[in-house]
């Protein structure tokens, strides 16, 4: 079973615009001027122009940054545009990542009149202390309520950031947070372990942030996946889980290695079989007539790439990627971070802890 159908491209819109820097995040993003906002919508319509083909796509994705920050009016702009720039599905899937402190109950109505049929708000923690420690601008309760605002405003697809592993986290703190995530109406959660990235706040934090270490880390990922799976929420890929029907169609076209065109400030593509991106800056994306990008990638969808991406989904890989390594499939398995189903391998919620250092063995 794939959980995604993989003729057909995706659109993703990088937004590097944010209110506040959150002290963890490593990704581009610059403050937010009205006026800005505004070049950066032209820009990113002109861009769509220079790139029109006839290859059909059924996604679309703005991430971020913070995408809601630009009105639903400039969000409808683009999607009119990328609709006359290619053939776009009927039931297309388009994503905002959204800040609960950021969005009201109209702009949601807004939203979703503008075409936006699917919303991922940062939620991380609905714990006061992790969300201060965050950095984040919302409340608890009001990521609470503006969940329940997007539903009332008619999104039936709506998805919530969780992070794992916060300074001081307990399982009993993280099994509150789940439990009051899945009781909202949200049909997708994406679960990550907290990451310390070099050049940030917290990386210059970190012997003062007392983060669980390793081995109960590992505990708070797999009591998350055993949470979100009792709550109905089935794991499809290392860090995202669902209900049935509603995976990121648009992420998973990543890990199938399917064509996804990129525009916008350091946004990346797959695309007419090269990988490129665009350079991290906001006043040469406003200022060139094309964006500029930089080949990353000249041969993309090799079997090892193909099984590096196949392998973070819990479908797994066909068994035939791995003939002649079935001495180490079967050691694996032995150990619990494989498991074969028929037909295909797949790592286990525990392999997928160890998952870089299990591929590295595979792929000798």
């Amino acid at each position: 079973m794939t959980f995604c159908e993989t003729g057909k491209a995706g659109l993703y819109l990088h937004v590097p615009f944010c209110r506040r820097k959150c002290p963890y995040c490593d990704f581009y993003s610059v403050p937010a001027q009205a006026e800005t906002l505004e070049a950066y919508t032209e820009a990113v319509c002109r861009n769509l122009k220079q790139y029109a083909d006839a290859v059909p796509m059924d996604t679309v994705y703005f991430g971020g940054g913070t995408p809601s920050l630009l009105s639903p009016q400039q969000i409808g702009s683009i999607l009119e545009t990328a609709a006359a720039c290619f053939p776009l599905a009927a039931d297309a899937e388009v994503t905002l990542e959204a800040n609960p402190a950021t969005v009201t109950r109209q702009q949601l109505s807004q939203l979703r009149a503008a075409g936006v049929n699917r919303i991922s708000f940062g939620v991380q923690s609905l714990e006061p202390e992790q969300l201060r420690y965050l950095g984040r601008l919302h409340t608890a309760d009001e990521a609470i309520r503006t969940v329940e605002d997007a539903a009332a405003a008619g999104f039936q697809s709506i998805s919530c950031d969780l992070m794992l592993a916060l300074p001081e986290q307990t399982s009993r703190a993280l099994s509150h947070t789940i439990e009051r995530l899945t009781a909202l109406p949200i049909q997708h959660v994406s679960a990550y372990l907290l990451k310390i990235e070099p050049g940030t706040p917290f990386f210059a934090q970190q012997e003062e942030l007392r983060c669980p270490d390793g081995d109960a880390a590992a505990d708070l990922y797999l009591q998350a996946v055993s949470e979100l799976e009792q709550a109905g929420f089935l794991q499809y890929e290392i860090s995202n889980f669902a209900r049935e029907g509603f995976h990121s169609r648009h992420n998973c076209k990543y890990w199938h290695c399917v064509p996804y065109l990129g525009i916008g400030p350091s946004a990346h593509s797959c695309w007419n079989g090269t990988r490129f991106a665009v350079p991290a800056s906001v006043q040469a994306f406003l200022t060139q007539p094309v964006q500029h990008t930089e080949i990353e990638d000249a041969t993309p969808g090799t079997p090892e790439e193909l099984l590096m991406l196949g392998m973070r989904l819990t479908e797994g890989v066909p068994a035939a990627w791995l003939a002649g390594k079935e001495h180490k499939v079967q050691q694996f398995s032995r150990m619990g971070f494989l498991r074969q189903d028929g037909a295909r391998i797949a790592l286990t919620p525990k392999g997928f802890l160890v998952s870089n250092s299990i591929l590295a063995e595979l792929l000798i």
